[in-house]
């Protein structure tokens, strides 16, 4: 699985917040899904572009 979320992003978002080494991991795993998903949408309705609406 690629990296697909940017660790200072996320640090930057969270700025008073800790945040563990796990969490972006499962972070991570969760974009893969909603992306997996948003696809799974688009293609069900006949498209290749991925859409707002497919979140």
């Amino acid at each position: 699985m690629a990296d697909l979320v940017v660790k200072a992003a996320v640090k930057e978002a969270l700025s008073d917040m800790n945040v563990s080494a796990d969490f972006y991991d499962a972070l991570d795993e969760e974009v893969e899904e909603l992306l997996q998903d948003a696809a799974r949408r688009a293609e069900q309705n006949d498209r290749k572009t991925v859409q707002q609406r497919d979140l």
